[in-house]
Parts: C-alpha cells; structure tokens; sequence
C-alpha cells in the first residue's frame, strides 16, 4: 500500500517538475525576447520585465518539491554519508516530521491572508504599463508549499521503505552532482 503511495506521490510531483521545466522554457524566451527587443530596437517593456521575476518565481518554487523527491536538495553529507541506510533514514524522517512539514504549513498559513488580500484590493504592478491580477503570482506561493507538503510525505513513506528494507537507497553518484 505505502509503495502505491509513493509511486502516485512521484508520479503527481514529477508533473509539477514536468510544469517547473515549462516555465524555466518560458522564462528563458521571455528573457531573450526582452534582451533582442531592449539591445537591437532599443524597445523596452515593464510587463515583459516583471514576467521574467515572475516565471522565476514559479520555476524556483515549484522545483522545491520536484527536488525533495529526486533527492536534489542540499545537505551537509559530511557524516551523513558515513551512516547506515537505516540511520539516514530515520534522519531523514525526523528532519521532515519537525522541521520541514511544520515550516511549510506556517507557509502555506501565512501567505493565504497574503494572496487573499492580494485578490481583494485587485493588487496590480505599480509600474505603467506592468502586469495585472498579482495574486495569481502569490497564490503560487501557498500552492508551491502544499506540493512540498506532498513531497515530503513521499520522501518519508521512502525512508519508511528504505528503513524497513523493502526499497533500496538512491545510490548517489558524482554525475549526480554536476546539475
């Protein structure tokens, strides 16, 4: 059951990956579309602008999830790396259950006021000519932190599995670390 879990846990925040990666593509248009059009035509536009900070924004707060489940996030491996799987994993499991849960959810409670009031008083750029409908960029906020909610109970049903003996370790490599 938990092994079902897990996958459908993977599979979900593979798509926010698959959704990040959309993004960073965008973003990276957006950018270049900015710099042609500023260098070359000497044209510049304040809403182009402000989506390059905002597609930034997507694509660093979606990807928080997309990390934790393909174990991409940073950690002081110094002594970890000494420990038994076992002993990593429940590690692992505690660093989620007291740190990274409980902080996400003071997130996720207190940037919902933040996009609510964003929603209400109909929040727009302050820039002429810069984009409208803010709250839809701060909705990512609270939205980018339930995903890691649902990252992170993936991660610990793993390192329940990993701890049990039913699933291997990741094996970690150098190619890892070169992305």
């Amino acid at each position: 059951m938990l092994l079902k879990i897990e996958k459908w846990i993977d599979r979900f925040i593979d798509i926010i990956g698959g959704i990040a990666t959309v993004a960073m593509l965008l973003m990276m248009l957006n950018v270049f579309y900015d710099a042609i059009m500023r260098y070359a035509f000497n044209v510049s536009s304040i809403g182009m602008q402000e989506m390059e900070w905002h597609l930034f924004s997507v694509v660093f707060l979606l990807g928080i999830a997309y990390a934790l489940k393909s174990d991409g996030h940073v950690r002081v491996d110094i002594l970890y790396d000494r420990w038994s799987p076992q002993t990593q994993a429940v590690i692992n499991i505690a660093g989620t259950l007291l740190l990274m849960i409980p902080l996400s959810l003071l997130i996720i409670h207190g940037s919902i006021w933040f996009v609510h009031e964003a929603y209400i008083s109909g929040e727009i750029s302050g820039d002429p000519g810069g984009l409208t409908h803010r709250w839809l960029i701060k909705a990512v906020i609270p939205l980018s932190f339930i995903f890691l909610v649902i990252s992170a109970i993936g991660f610990m049903i793993r390192n329940f599995n990993i701890y049990r003996g039913i699933e291997a370790p990741k094996a970690h490599s150098v190619e890892d670390d070169v992305f």
